[in-house]
């Protein structure tokens, strides 16, 4: 990758996050790995890892890296080694016109187009866009790669040649300098457009932490540091402000240039100006209110004498011809000259995390109210389709389809060859991605016209762009059996669901559509690409396998049935027969409703993968059949409101899994048996070879969380390491033995495999789909089919469920809004559906208090889904606002439409119709939040079974302890509203809180397919695992090479970046860096924001995070000021009543206590014992050690009567958990002893002073100052004790080892570390 100092950074994987857990200072300090020469392209020359600290500059073309060594993936992963890149960098000379020469650090494996990305990045050459790159006058190629350049080595002089302009070119430039003057305007990011988002970090931290050294306060200094947070954020506040969310950044603030810049009104150029060298004329108007017409022509830029009114193209005099459009503006201009110097200074001392633009685009549901500016470059986008700029293919439209599925033919036998495949796949599934949203919104904008115009709105289809769109409507009764529009609008997503499940398993010849779903202003757009040839013929026609009206009509294909038995196995799907109209056996390996068509490019597609996963029985209610007692009992089945209801691809995994215990299990015992009774033949008697499931099975089965906060499978299954071993020597004896055979046969019967020889368990997905017929020798077969439907039924109800309450009552999941509430069911394969079953658990469930965060959410959740279900197809702004209104305030009035408003939509109501948003809307101008609330609690009876016991906003908010400001952010995030950012008054009976001027947009809430990066993925894997094995060095270098792979597929931003640069930060800071730990963490933080949110929950753990590496350098002020903004963030999500509250508080607390600012720290401290209390127990560890920080706060204070009440509750709840021989309770009683001491002589000196009056002779206190080291106070923080103490004990262990001349690889882990930096799942959709 090019790069030249301090540029863009190396890219760093993101994640939807748990906590990070492990920070502590080891005696490993010493082998802290740093590169000793680190390459701007972040190699260490010396060992050509990637350290991820270096500076990367990632062009749109990213940057290719070669690779010495192949890798299977990292299946190995614990024995994986790191792959040397071979990629030693080298340095060129760069001379550019106007400028002294520089040095640049360059990759052999970078091409010529990334040498132009950094000049036109760089200050001093920015302005330059149509130059070519010249060595020994030979003009280089830019798609070349430096290392197949002849002559090009360390040294060389590259000069920047200016070239004549084209009309593209001088476009090109036009847009570019719009860029570089809007270079610090956050518009763009507010608006949601160009993939820029917001990032707020700067605000805090003064700009970039690098000079770590100059910031250190010194001891006399520490008086000088404000702590004094806002008034709410202080423990106890009820103020929920929303204008702190969005800090005004001082670098926004707007630095004019030029007052206008725009396309001329004489363009195009007159033929006769053509043969002149004319290309276009632009308009503009300097800060000196000067008027100016200016020729864009293939020498330059230069002053004509056009005015407004008069056409004179002869150049002014002088005309002050220049290459750049910025040079000719400074000459004429003084305030430009100024102002842009200044802008571009400000410009690259952003952090590149703040300007790097983000894969996918990310909106903000709060914004000011910015004034609009005139836009050139944004009003042609606006009216074009932007062909031949922003397209890579110039003059036409990109064929999505070819480059989708060109994508995934290429080559993947090395690593260097499965790179570049996957950062093809990511770049185009991105682009496909913006055009398909872009093309969305065109449509329920009405800006495109349908290719069947003539049928009703509903029905109608779109093509824009080489994609097909289709609304999420019934058309032509095709959904009828299954829940009519409801079906229709749950259809996408589970079709969206199979494309990613199959594009997982990536089969070489089989291909899916790029498919993506768009939710905006009430309608669902799925927009797909197109299959060569489809629109040329009937569906009837092009349908070779599959059935396309749900099985009445059934065909089948060799080919198909070949390609999808490959996929069978990883998608647990069983080949089966099914009957065709004529009564003939059809065989298939999916459901019916895939289709398969073969295009006319020879490839072999499938669609409508809806039913790739088996029906969730549960909610759907079938004649005849009893689903399994744990199922009845919960109430099931239930009518849903359509028939597509399928159980996730998550549960399918859990639930094979758990069978995968209990057929080993079940095996094991019959061997020991048999081993214990070799004279005689028998089987263990509770196994019986007939009926699908035997007495054991079905007692583990179905008891197997008898308790519902029983541990998981493994703990009930006792003994599984000896009944894998046993099982193990099944396979060695090859099944020669029959009783070895009868013990599989028996084993696999029991759990429902459908092999008799080994264990596989498949679904057949079109078990009870209406109209499918199955032939009559496959009845048995379907019969067992249908009891492991039931069987996986009950086990998300009698497992899963309860799994999910007893992590959230461990705190091991810990969700702190509605999108992470999700990804915690999504994870245990929960569907949404099941929400209401959730939080019924939950009322019934002993520790119902502990659980109070979870289930506040929950209900949140429930109450936030059932509204956006109700919320209209709104085509106006002025109904959003009335909606929230009824939804969100205490006023309780009807807004009315002016008449003329209502008599303007009758004159136009039938034209209006025409168009996809246009629906008539005067309804719910009389809705009142009455009827609203209502609807809304009678939705979440009949979608979720659960009652709300709420009649209005007030009542919810009282009754659920929820908060109106939360409730605002959820639902703006999910129904895509944004609104203006300012204090909303919600409980005024007087006015409404939202007036028609606070809706500011309306944006698309998007779902797609995110491509992974395997082997980036597998490397991280495996250095998580090096660490959790004490090997710290070696898992920092995987989890580095980590990082190079995910920066190499992804660029420097992306969403799994984030867990390799959080991971980084907690090495570097165990093994003693703490700057290089702070430098990744910053990344981290920055990423986050930018890709996920500024209040995004993960947001908040980075922030939090880094704080605590602030803290560590002695940056007490910057640590305060990130402390307040994690709490700030915390109590607008989710409120100060959270488990992770208590954490935050503690640190807040204990940063306080080391400045000196006792009376606040106590105040903190005081509220996380409170809520420690509250979630672990007041027998809790965690509660002792919050009494013990509160002691020694009033041990400060030397209120010395408080601090010992303090720590005898500290130390009684470790003599009861933990014994008086432990080391937590001797430290405990010592402390006790020393206050005690200082309390006596106080006493002492208080009553000296009342006998002697002033001439008493007054001892000195000794208070103890706490150690502000932060490995010291704020450990606990990041990890747990027992984790710590298991890495402290290990790495110790390993030095001693090695010491003693012993080898280090002879040792076994006692227990594994527990690192919880995860790379995130997909956020699939229910």
């Amino acid at each position: 990758m090019v790069s030249k100092t301090d540029d863009i950074p190396a890219s760093v994987p993101n994640c939807n996050v748990n906590t990070v857990d492990l920070v502590e200072e080891t005696p490993d300090r010493k082998e802290t790995t740093k590169a000793t020469h680190r390459d701007p392209c972040g190699h260490s020359v010396d060992t050509a890892v990637m350290n991820g600290g270096g500076a990367h500059n990632l062009s749109e073309e990213e940057s290719k890296q070669d690779g010495a060594g192949d890798t299977d993936g990292g299946e190995d992963s614990n024995e994986q080694e790191v792959i040397v890149i071979q990629d030693t960098g080298f340095t060129v000379k760069i001379q550019a016109p106007g400028t002294e020469p520089f040095d640049l650090q360059v990759s052999p494996q970078e091409m010529v187009q990334e040498i132009h990305q950094v000049l036109m990045d760089r200050e001093d050459t920015c302005h330059r866009t149509c130059f070519s790159l010249q060595l020994d006058s030979n003009v280089l190629d830019n798609f070349a790669e430096l290392k197949s350049i002849e002559g090009l080595q360390e040294g060389s002089l590259l000069k920047v040649v200016e070239e004549p302009y084209t009309v593209r070119e001088a476009r090109i430039h036009v847009r570019h300098i719009r860029d570089l003057l809007k270079g610090l305007d956050p518009s763009d990011a507010y608006n949601g457009v160009d993939c820029n988002s917001l990032s707020f970090l700067s605000v805090f931290t003064d700009g970039d932490l690098g000079g770590v050294g100059k910031r250190k306060k010194k001891g006399s200094e520490l008086e000088q540091i404000d702590c004094t947070p806002p008034e709410h954020i202080l423990p106890g506040s009820k103020e929920r402000p929303l204008l702190p969310l969005q800090p005004q950044n001082k670098d926004w603030k707007p630095m004019q240039c030029l007052k206008v810049l725009t396309m001329s009104g004489w363009n195009p150029p007159p033929g006769n100006r053509k043969m002149h060298g004319d290309l276009m004329y632009l308009y503009m108007v300097t800060v000196e209110e000067r008027h100016i017409s200016i020729t864009a022509s293939t020498r330059g830029f230069y002053l004509n004498q056009s005015t407004t009114y008069t056409f004179n193209p002869k150049p002014a005099n002088p005309s002050f011809l220049s290459h750049s459009l910025v040079e000719l503006l400074s000459q004429i201009s003084p305030a430009f000259k100024k102002n842009f110097t200044a802008l571009q200074k400000k410009r690259v001392q952003r952090h590149p995390f703040e300007r790097i633009a983000t894969p996918f685009q990310v909106y903000s549901w709060t914004a000011p109210q910015v004034d609009h500016t005139m836009d050139c470059v944004r009003a042609e986008d606006a009216y074009t389709s932007r062909l031949g700029y922003e397209e890579h293919i110039p003059g036409q439209t990109r064929d999505w389809n070819e480059e989708l599925q060109t994508t995934r033919e290429l080559a993947r036998k090395n690593l260097p060859d499965r790179l570049l495949r996957e950062r093809a796949i990511f770049k185009v599934h991105s682009d496909f991605a913006a055009a398909a949203t872009r093309g969305s919104m065109a449509v329920i904008d009405g800006n495109v016209m349908a290719i069947n115009p003539g049928e009703e709105t509903r029905m109608q289809m779109f093509i824009w762009n080489n994609i097909f769109f289709s609304l999420g409507f019934d058309v032509r009764d095709h959904y009828r059996e299954l829940g009519g529009d409801a079906a229709a609008h749950a259809a996408p997503t589970n079709d969206l669901n199979g494309v990613r499940a199959y594009g997982a398993v990536d089969v070489e010849g089989l291909y899916t559509l790029g498919t993506v779903v768009v939710d905006y202003r009430g309608y669902r757009v799925t927009a797909q690409s197109i299959i060569p040839g489809i629109l040329e013929r009937e569906q009837e026609q092009s349908v070779i396998y599959g059935s396309i009206d749900f099985g009445k009509t059934v065909v089948s294909h060799g080919k198909y049935l070949e390609l999808l038995e490959r996929t069978s196995r990883p998608l647990k799907v069983q080949r089966h027969n099914v009957l065709n109209e004529k009564d003939e056996s059809m065989e298939l390996c999916s459901s019916v409703e895939c289709k398969g068509i073969i295009g006319n490019d020879g490839r072999h597609y499938i669609l409508d993968l809806l039913r790739t996963f088996p029906p969730d029985l549960n909610f759907l209610p079938v004649e005849g059949e009893e689903l399994s007692p744990e199922s009845v009992r919960q109430g099931f089945p239930r009518q849903h409101r359509h028939r597509l209801a399928c159980l996730r691809q998550e549960l399918i995994e859990a639930f094979v899994e758990h069978r995968y215990l209990l057929f080993m299990k079940m095996a094991a015992l019959q061997l020991m048996q048999q081993k214990a009774n070799k004279e005689k033949d028998n089987v263990v008697p509770t196994v019986t070879t007939n009926g699908p499931l035997v007495p054991f099975a079905t007692a583990i089965q179905n008891g197997e969380c008898e308790s519902p906060l029983e541990g998981k499978a493994e703990d009930i299954i006792p003994g599984l390491a000896q009944a894998k071993e046993l099982a193990e020597s099944l396979a060695a004896e090859d099944g020669s033995d029959p009783k070895s055979r009868e013990v599989v046969l028996n084993a696999c019967k029991a759990v429902g495999s459908i092999s008799n020889t080994s264990f596989d368990i498949r679904f057949n997905p079109d078990i009870f789909s209406p109209g499918v017929r199955f032939p009559e020798d496959s009845a048995d077969d379907i019969q067992k089919q249908k009891q492991l439907l039931k069987d996986a039924g009950a086990f998300m109800v009698s497992c899963q469920i309860p799994s999910l309450v007893k992590d959230c009552l461990d705190h091991s999941a810990l969700p702190m809004d509605g999108a992470t509430l999700t990804e915690a069911l999504h994870q245990r394969g929960i569907n949404v559906r099941y929400l209401g079953n959730v939080l019924a658990f939950v009322d019934q469930t002993p520790a119902k208090a502990q659980l109070e965060h979870f289930y506040r959410i929950g209900i949140s959740e429930s109450l936030l889904f059932c509204t956006t279900e109700l919320s209209p197809l709104l085509a106006y702004h002025r109904m959003y606002f009335h909606f929230l209104n009824c939804f969100l305030s205490s006023f309780d009035a009807v807004a009315h439409l002016p008449a003329d408003e209502l008599v303007s939509r009758r004159k136009n109501r039938k034209r209006r119709n025409r168009v996809p948003g246009g629906g008539d809307n005067t309804a719910w101008a009389s809705l009142t939040p009455s009827e609203l609330w209502k609807n809304i609690v009678s939705e979440a009876q009949s979608y979720y079974h659960f009652t709300l016991h709420c009649e209005n906003a007030d009542q919810g908010v009282e009754k659920y302890s929820l908060q109106k400001i939360t409730l605002l952010r959820e639902i703006s995030i999910k129904a895509g509203i944004q609104i203006l950012i300012k204090e909303y008054n919600f409980d005024s009976r007087h006015k409404p809180a939202f007036t028609e001027e606070d809706i500011l947009n309306i944006f698309p809430v998007v779902k797609h397919v995110n491509p992974k990066a395997s082997d980036a993925f597998h490397f991280f894997q495996s250095g998580q695992a090096k660490v959790q094995q004490g090997y710290l060095k070696e898992g920092c270098e995987l989890i580095n090479e980590a990082l190079n792979l995910f920066n190499n597929v992804y660029g420097a931003m992306h969403v799994e970046i984030c867990a390799c640069l959080r991971l980084l930060a907690r090495l570097n800071y165990i093994m003693g860096d703490h700057h290089e730990a702070l430098s990744n963490q910053q990344k981290a933080v920055l990423m986050s924001e930018r890709v996920l949110g500024v209040e995004h929950p993960n947001t908040i753990q980075e922030y939090m995070h880094l704080a605590l590496y602030c803290f560590a350098n002695g940056q007490l002020s910057t640590a305060l000021k990130l402390l307040y903004r994690a709490r700030y963030l915390m109590l607008m999500v989710c409120g100060e009543d959270h488990p992770e509250m208590a954490l935050l508080d503690s640190n807040i607390g204990l940063v306080l206590h080391g400045v000196m600012e006792y009376d606040l720290s106590l105040r903190f401290l005081e509220n996380s014992l409170a809520i420690n209390s509250k979630y672990h127990g007041p027998r809790s560890l965690k509660v002792a050690l919050s009494h013990h920080l509160v002691a020694r706060v009033y041990e400060s204070k030397a209120e010395f009567r408080s601090a010992l009440q303090q720590e005898k509750e500290g130390y009684t709840i470790y003599k009861n958990q933990v014994g008086e021989a432990h080391e937590k309770t001797k430290e405990s009683s010592e402390y006790l002893k020393y206050l005690t001491q200082q309390a006596v002589a106080l006493q002492r000196t208080m009553n000296e002073i009342y006998k002697n009056g002033s001439n008493a002779s007054i001892m000195p206190l000794k208070v103890r100052a706490l150690d502000i080291n932060p490995c010291g106070i704020l450990t606990h923080s990041l990890c747990s004790q027992k984790d710590l103490e298991n890495l402290k004990a290990e790495v110790q262990r390993r030095q001693q080892l090695q010491e003693s001349g012993k080898s280090v690889e002879d040792l076994t882990v006692d227990g594994p570390l527990e690192l919880e930096d995860k790379i995130p799942m997909d956020v699939n959709v229910d």
